[in-house]
């Protein structure tokens, strides 16, 4: 549909869209998806329940798997390095079937060692896992 906007009487058809209002509305809907996309991607916020102090874990068969403040890791007091830590423990697993194990963190210790000590763990197969901590 085209519409004549001249006033001389002539029959020419104007062949130009006003590209303005779609200009307004295409700018409308940007400012309104960078305002909500910052939204979007944040997690949901969830407060953690305070726990009561727990019985400790079984001592008879539990082997302590630690981590020290600079990273270095041991398994009963004795340091090894992390490429060998899931080797271990597959060994200590496969000479005990009931095989299970504490970890300990130290709290200045970064995330991402314990992330990949925690994948150790897993990879090996260890399906007893206690993460000790201590109550505030």
């Amino acid at each position: 549909m085209a519409f004549n906007t001249k006033d001389d009487g002539g029959d020419e058809v104007m062949g130009e869209i006003n590209v303005t209002p779609l200009v307004d509305v295409m700018l409308v809907l940007l400012v309104v998806f960078i305002v909500t996309a910052p939204l979007l991607t944040q997690a949901v916020h969830v407060n953690l329940p305070k726990t009561a102090e727990t019985a400790p874990p079984d001592d008879k068969q539990a082997s302590y798997l630690s981590v020290d403040a600079q990273g270095k890791i041991y398994i009963d007091k004795q340091e090894f390095p992390l490429e060998i830590i899931e080797g271990e423990l597959r060994n200590r697993l496969a000479a005990n079937p009931e095989f299970a194990l504490n970890l300990n963190a130290d709290d200045a210790v970064q995330y991402g060692i314990v992330a990949k000590v925690m994948s150790s763990i897993e990879r090996a197969g260890v399906t007893k896992l206690s993460v000790l901590t201590v109550p505030q």
